[in-house]
């Protein structure tokens, strides 16, 4: 309201309006915190698509430049896979003519087979350089550098098999997930190198190539006409829409540079205050003291004592030039002056601080990671039984995941290709033949993965508590024996051989079934 006034000629200034509280999302504080920071609202997979390459790069550099990086690596792999998944085949054999001696006796050989071709590099890798296990290592390290493991499955012929004096065509070749182009086009369905169909499934990939020392751009078929896997990329999706992955380490990498800009900072300091706190005390006199000897001259018979005392510090200067103090590679003191001392100092870095701020910093990459404060720092210094259960506790449920979703889908894709070769080259026999597997492919070749045992506090509290779980019927010895990392056919069966061999050389098994002890209730004394 402008142009009016008061009756004693002073302007009307409209009253201004009272703020009012309100209850709303993203309600700033007067501060302006929230307003200070710009977050614009985009596709998850576009943020992938743009950061890809700048990620993969760092978290590289990051992981081969820090030992604590590379051990957290190591970490979780030796989590999550231990020295391999073991294969425990599930196949659902309902319908196709088997009994359950027929199913046991036709997965031990599946299982045997398996091992020897999976732990042969010759046998499962194109390259003939890497084992099974060695291949899903090298997909969990890309998985945590990169955010995805890429592979192509190869086939060998017959004369290729006799060539290389191989028995399996099945072969897998990993290759690494930058070779996976980041070509996108809408037009054509593709983005980040992957082609959909109008559903939005993958039909091909394209991968850099490089052949006669030529490079050029190949796309392979995501499955062949009978639907089985020709190209292998897992990876975990944080959006629905999302194509590719990204490194696990991107969220952390402000975090972890933070906290080596930190330890430099910190090392370099202490390193200065190291060299330069060294302190040479003398009773030589300072400025001062030269000055009161001028004015000693001045005075009556001063002249000579003067000239004395100046000598006398003369002779003392004299010796002490002849003296060396060198601080460096090669420390030396030599003797000193008359009345000289020399003084160490102690370095003042780290301060209180810096231990606290360093520990939040690799709390929030051994989050990021999936693995535990002390197994990223190994610092168990203030850890106790109750907090050692709770971290194995929250962190176990990760690494579970993490096997389920990244290790056991690479072991799978190879497990059911290789036994789809198995069984229709007669290796493996099928009731039915190839043609009642092929129909039922997915049934059949349905396995679970068994990793290492699940970590504990104390051994005896969790075998006790194991224990108790069985007798009150609340477990299962296949329940109890997957938290050790043991699969439950293999204990059975090696207990049942074991046992036998007891009983045949006439000594007592040790796991012959003992009595039940009967409980005696007494009367409570009066």
């Amino acid at each position: 309201m402008s142009g009016l006034i008061k009756p004693d000629g002073t302007p009307l200034v409209a009253a201004e309006r009272s703020s009012r509280p309100t209850a709303r999302y993203m309600r700033d504080t007067k501060s302006g915190v929230i307003a200070s920071r710009a977050a614009p609202l985009t596709s998850h997979r576009d943020d992938v698509r743009r950061s890809w390459s700048r990620a993969a790069g760092l978290a590289m550099d990051l992981i081969q430049n820090s030992g604590r990086l590379k051990g957290a690596t190591d970490q979780v792999l030796a989590d999550t896979v231990g020295v391999g998944l073991t294969l425990t085949p599930d196949p659902d054999l309902s319908g196709m003519g088997y009994d359950e001696k027929e199913k046991a006796d036709w997965i031990r050989l599946v299982k045997k087979r398996w091992r020897a071709y999976w732990h042969n590099a010759r046998e499962c890798d194109m390259r003939g350089k890497l084992t099974g296990p060695q291949m899903v290592d090298i997909g969990l390290r890309w998985h945590i550098a990169y955010g995805e493991a890429t592979g192509v499955f190869d086939f060998f012929t017959a004369s290729d098999r006799s060539r290389y004096g191989i028995t399996s065509g099945t072969k897998l070749c990993l290759v690494p997930p930058p070779r996976l182009v980041q070509d996108t086009s809408p037009l054509e369905g593709l983005f980040q190198g992957v082609h959909h169909d109008g559903k939005g499934r993958p039909v091909s990939y394209r991968f850099d190539t490089v052949t006669g020392g030529l490079k050029s751009k190949r796309d392979y078929a995501a499955f062949d006409v009978d639907g089985r896997p020709l190209v292998m990329h897992v990876f975990d999706p944080m959006d629905a829409t999302d194509v590719r992955g990204i490194s696990l380490l991107a969220p952390a990498f402000r975090k972890h540079i933070q906290a080596e800009l930190l330890d430099d900072a910190t090392l370099q300091m202490a390193i200065l205050q190291t060299v330069f706190a060294i302190t040479l005390t003398s009773e030589a006199p300072s400025q001062d003291a030269y000055e009161a000897l001028e004015v000693l001259k001045e005075s009556k018979g001063g002249t000579g004592y003067a000239q004395e005392y100046l000598d006398f510090l003369g002779a003392q200067l004299d010796r002490a030039a002849e003296s060396r103090i060198s601080v460096g590679a090669d420390p030396q003191v030599s003797h000193l002056g008359p009345g000289e001392k020399l003084g160490m100092e102690t370095a003042k870095v780290p301060g209180q601080d810096f231990l606290p701020f360093s520990n939040s910093l690799a709390r929030d990459m051994a989050r990021t990671i999936g693995i535990t404060y002390g197994g990223l720092t190994m610092d168990h210094t203030a850890a106790t039984y109750s907090s050692v259960r709770m971290e194995n506790a929250s962190i176990w449920a990760v690494v579970m995941r993490r096997r389920e979703r990244i290790a056991a889908p690479m072991c799978q894709m190879v497990y059911g290709n290789w036994l789809d070769e198995e069984v229709g080259e007669g290796r493996i026999p099928f009731k039915g033949g190839y043609e009642a597997f092929r129909a039922n492919r997915d049934r059949v070749s349905a396995a679970n993965w068994q990793g290492p045992a699940k970590p504990t506090a104390d051994d005896y509290k969790s075998a006790r508590a194991s224990t108790e779980r069985l007798s009150n019927g609340t477990s299962s010895i296949a329940n109890e024996t997957g938290d050790l990392g043991v699969d439950p056919d293999a204990l059975f069966e090696q207990r049942q051989r074991e046992h036998q061999r007891y009983v045949d050389a006439g000594m007592e098994s040790p796991y012959a079934a003992r009595a039940v002890q009967p409980v005696i209730e007494t009367e409570p004394a009066p």
